[in-house]
């Protein structure tokens, strides 16, 4: 399965360069955390404010798949998950998605996801979905209300509203993310 995981790591990598994303951030440097939301290195470092929401989306993809295939091994039903994320982030880096999140206020300047932090963020949802596995159900629901809480709290943004403003752009919560 590691070998899986791993050839879908690969491949995201792979396509992202083929797509034109940088493979690190223009800067020319990799930082663990980049915490500045409205800023060029947003989403080119390792981590930074949205790794909370991928975590979250490791455990959505466990809750999906124990509900829609609980016959799976869980191993197959991990890389089912690692290839979701995959997918996701090599679509949220098409002109299509930069565009729709750009009509958030806190993405006006957004060009797409660096290679690594794209992979970081699906190794966030794995991180998430192991947690998912192994934590009891009520502090997974503790540890998502709270991810959501803080986030909105520190970035006037969290998984809900960046949802929400990629389906629905409002700009009510464009002009209360920016602070109006």
């Amino acid at each position: 399965m590691f070998g899986i995981c791993g050839c879908i790591l690969a491949l995201q990598a792979l396509i992202l360069l083929a797509m034109g994303q940088p493979p690190i951030c223009e800067c020319g440097y990799v930082k663990l955390w980049h915490g500045v939301i409205s800023s060029p290195e947003n989403s080119q470092h390792l981590t930074d404010w949205y790794s909370y929401t991928h975590v979250l989306h490791g455990i959505a993809f466990y809750l999906i798949l124990w509900l829609a295939a609980p016959g799976l091994p869980i191993g197959l039903r991990f890389a089912l998950a690692l290839g979701l994320e995959a997918g996701w982030e090599i679509f949220e880096n098409t002109p299509f998605i930069i565009d729709r999140y750009r009509q958030s206020a806190l993405a006006q300047g957004y060009f797409g996801d660096s290679v690594i932090n794209s992979v970081s963020d699906t190794l966030a949802t794995a991180f998430g979905f192991g947690l998912a596995r192994v934590l009891p159900v009520w502090s997974i629901v503790a540890l998502v209300i709270a991810a959501e809480l803080f986030s909105a709290y520190m970035i006037r943004d969290n998984l809900v509203l960046n949802i929400l403003q990629l389906v629905f752009p409002s700009e009510a919560i464009s002009n209360w993310q920016v602070g109006g």
